[in-house]
């Protein structure tokens, strides 16, 4: 089983990264000398995480301490939604670019395909707790992006949360430079993705996998979730492979040739994250993970009302 997949631009990715969505201020510098030390090559964070200048402190350091070169690591960001108007694009991934210290981006990605009206606001919400457009179009962000490779920003542009059709309306677009590297989408037992992967790859598009163990640490999930890492059918496969709950689960998308993203910020987990390679989930294993009838996932309700929102399409 390879360790990276190649993108239609022809650089490799490693097939595990290590996220740091949540990864408290502080923590996060830690998380990343420990992971990229453990071995990690792939890290992927984003602007709204609102830690990329600690982040961009533990890959400094690693680099200055000899553990590995830039072109040693794939780095991964994304142009957040208060960013879609076309002439603030680059900007926001100057501003990326001086928190993590680094001179390009290995990969970009629309972080969604909604716009929201600009300002200091992350979430800007209307008196309905709904997301307030800019009125851009992603079609114009998207050209935004691909200035961004022309000028060596960034070596690969993406896109995160798009549906088929939004995927399909960016391949059709008249004139278009550079096709999506990457889409990065919620997957996991309880939201395999089928259609949508397998129309990604057909498109020559890469997949990768957030939240690959359900989130379990998510803020709006209720104690009465049933947690993957819990789940019996899960528990049973690990005990076979004499693996844990989190190591099948993030194995379950390399089978599928999906890149995946793990997060911890404990040390023993960090590592244990990486140990994907040495088992293999079975026919039957796998089957079982596609089978679960619960279906569950981030659910944007913040955004449900916006002209862009991804998720009313089929996939």
């Amino acid at each position: 089983m390879a360790s990276s997949i190649a993108l239609n631009n022809g650089a490799k990715i490693p097939i595990v990264g290590m996220g740091t969505w949540r990864a408290d201020q502080g923590k996060a510098t830690e998380a990343v000398k420990l992971a990229i030390r453990a071995g990690y090559r792939h890290i992927d964070g984003a602007h709204v995480y609102q830690n990329e200048e600690d982040v961009g402190v533990g890959i400094r350091a690693v680099i200055d301490e000899g553990v590995v070169k830039r072109e040693d690591l794939f780095i991964v960001s994304k142009l957040w939604c208060t960013f879609h108007i076309p002439s603030l694009v680059r900007g926001a991934c100057e501003r990326t670019l001086r928190d993590l210290k680094l001179d390009f981006l290995d990969l970009y990605l629309m972080h969604f395909p909604m716009g929201a009206k600009p300002g200091d606001e992350q979430f800007p919400l209307d008196e309905n707790q709904q997301l307030i457009s800019d009125g851009s179009n992603f079609l114009d962000t998207w050209e935004a992006m691909e200035e961004l490779v022309d000028a060596g920003l960034v070596k690969a542009i993406g896109i995160s949360n798009f549906n088929k059709d939004q995927i399909e309306a960016i391949l059709n677009k008249p004139g278009l430079k550079y096709k999506p590297a990457n889409n990065q989408i919620e997957c996991h037992p309880f939201l395999t993705q089928e259609k949508l992967i397998n129309y990604c790859h057909s498109k020559g598009i890469s997949v990768t996998a957030y939240s690959p163990l359900g989130s379990p640490d998510r803020p709006w999930v209720s104690s009465d979730h049933p947690s993957l890492l819990e789940e019996p059918r899960i528990k049973a496969i690990a005990d076979r492979h004499n693996k844990t709950p989190a190591q099948v689960l993030l194995r379950f998308h390399i089978q599928r040739n999906v890149i995946v993203i793990a997060k911890s910020a404990t040390p023993h987990r960090i590592k244990e994250n990486l140990q994907l390679f040495d088992f293999e989930l079975s026919e039957d294993d796998m089957k079982t993970m596609m089978s679960f009838t619960e279906k569950r996932g981030f659910a944007m309700r913040w955004a449900s009302t916006h002209k862009d929102f991804p998720l009313n399409a089929e996939y």
